[in-house]
């Protein structure tokens, strides 16, 4: 194998060429009938090895993507962190708890089991963002007590120390009426999102929140102008933006290696009860906690219709219309948020969304089965999303263009089109071919892997929980909550902006509108409304 390596450098540097070299390459298999087959097989294997290499130089150089670097360095504001920001947190459950652990705050039970899982270490080594947890507020007296506890946990990323107390407020606008709180994160089921952002905005409290912005187009008008108003810094919990490899397909786009796109598919695939909202059970199959006693049912409601409590409604709100957009609000804004922050598309000109309840036959209204078509004749552009939570096969999110096709999750993948302008002479010669990827980019080093083979093509995630820097694995909620705090000292604008919240909330409510009355929506960019 090492003398078949030198054999082919030794061609290169005759200056014999790819052409040659395979041209040489038949000539020695016909003298090889006979060779045992694993004797064969390890010839070919060392062939296509160094055949690989030199298309990976050649295809490389040529598209000008050997100087894409992941950054060695995480993204600082332009301030330093010296001002301590003292933060509160509305609605403690799970996803308060992950942002929790970004800030560098964990609850001891979560603690003692990464130590168990032999991860804690990692997350001590987590940056220290300068940060005090002084408020939570939930209307379950459970999760509230565990806020309070992971605030006032010793453990802390970065070796911190907590100097300030926390204290637990009754009612959400307590939270704001506290001069002592700096920011507020926004965690509770989505019917509350765009009342308490408006709120706090009012209030003067930067704000930090999940997806999605808003239930409706009202509520959205208002939550905008406040926001604006104010000149608070807001957030929309949107975090792929930060994955290393999410700002190597930036760069990629614009050196246009993908040509004219034309046509972007993103996907959603689910097939489990988790993952079609059904979590009021715990894993032996029991109720989950939760009653009238511990729960402050009214406040949980809101403005919404009120209904009798249940442990199923609680829990599982995502199911029902009235505290959520479904797949729309929880699933697609993600992908929404991907291609809007890499091709700029905001709103679109028309939404048409269809689907329906073909799997999950409980009490839900939300379909389990999803289709969207947004147009963009203005960019020459379609966006389709495509849902399913009765299946778990893997489909990536694609971006289409004229010369090559990219496939982003936590992984990059580039694939040449048969029919491109640009490498019809490297499609011509073999260089590249487009049954196979020409270019990936490895989610483990952030640089340029290798020109791959089909049975090594990557099968890419959404790239929605960790990135690697300088060989590290780093959670991107974490450089999400790092670039919001850093903009609050800067006063620099946050990549989830209020912008792209707004674009984002219609684009939402558009396809909502449409899977609702069976009919494609438009935007009237005069009015500023939907049609």
């Amino acid at each position: 194998m090492a003398q078949d390596k030198e054999q082919h450098k030794d061609k290169e540097s005759r200056g014999e060429g790819v052409k040659n070299m395979s041209i040489q390459r038949r000539t020695l298999l016909k003298t090889m009938v006979g060779v045992p087959v694993l004797g064969l097989l390890g010839f070919e294997v060392a062939e296509k090895k160094a055949f690989d290499t030199e298309k990976k130089s050649r295809v490389v150089k040529e598209l000008g993507l050997d100087n894409i670097q992941a950054p060695s360095i995480l993204k600082s504001s332009s301030k330093d962190k010296k001002d301590l920001l003292r933060i509160g947190i509305v609605g403690f459950g799970n996803r308060a708890r992950q942002l929790s652990r970004a800030m560098g705050f964990i609850h001891p039970d979560d603690a003692k089991h990464e130590k168990e899982m032999g991860r804690l270490d990692a997350w001590l080594q987590q940056e220290d963002l300068n940060v005090e947890l002084v408020g939570i507020c939930d209307v379950f007296d459970l999760h509230a007590e565990k806020g309070v506890a992971t605030a006032q946990n010793k453990v802390r990323a970065g070796n911190a120390k907590s100097t300030l107390p926390v204290k637990r407020y009754s009612h959400f606008q307590e939270m704001l009426d506290d001069k002592n709180i700096d920011a507020v994160i926004v965690t509770t089921p989505d019917h509350h999102h765009a009342t308490m952002v408006t709120a706090a905005a009012k209030s003067g409290k930067h704000v930090y929140c999940e997806k999605s912005p808003a239930q409706n187009e009202e509520e959205l008008n208002v939550m905008y102008q406040a926001v604006k108003d104010s000149g608070i810094t807001y957030q929309l919990g949107h975090q792929i933006p930060q994955n290393v490899i999410f700002q190597q397909a930036k760069e990629i786009i614009k050196r246009d290696i993908l040509g004219k796109i034309t046509l972007v598919e993103t996907t959603t695939n689910r097939n489990t009860s988790h993952g079609a909202w059904i979590r009021h059970l715990d894993d032996d199959g029991n109720l989950k906690p939760g009653d009238e006693k511990s729960i402050n049912w009214d406040q949980w409601l809101g403005d919404r219709p009120k209904v009798p409590f249940t442990v199923d409604r609680y829990y599982n709100w995502t199911k029902w219309f009235d505290y959520d957009l479904g797949m729309i609000g929880q699933l697609f804004t993600h992908e929404y948020d991907a291609v809007n922050q890499l091709l700029g598309i905001g709103i679109p000109h028309s939404a048409f969304a269809s689907g329906g309840i073909y799997y999950w036959k409980d009490n839900r209204e939300i379909p389990d089965s999803l289709h969207c078509v947004f147009e963009y004749p203005d960019k020459e552009l379609t966006l389709l999303y495509s849902a399913n939570l009765a299946s778990s096969r893997n489909r990536s999110r694609v971006f289409m263009g004229h010369d090559a096709s990219m496939e982003l999750g936590n992984a990059i993948s580039i694939t040449p089109d048969g029919n491109s302008t640009r490498y019809e002479k490297q499609l011509a010669e073999g260089v590249i071919s487009s049954s196979e990827p020409m270019i990936t980019m490895n989610p483990n080093s952030g640089k340029v892997d290798a020109v791959t083979s089909a049975t090594e093509k990557y099968y890419v995630s959404r790239g929605l929980s960790n990135t690697y820097i300088n060989g590290r694995k780093v959670d991107v909620a974490h450089l999400h909550i790092k670039e919001w705090l850093d903009c609050i000292r800067s006063g620099e604008t946050t990549t989830a902006n209020i912008e792209r919240a707004f674009e984002e909330g219609i684009t939402c409510l558009m396809a909502q509108k449409s899977y609702l009355e069976k009919r494609q929506t438009l935007w009237d960019s005069v009015n500023k409304k939907i049609v």
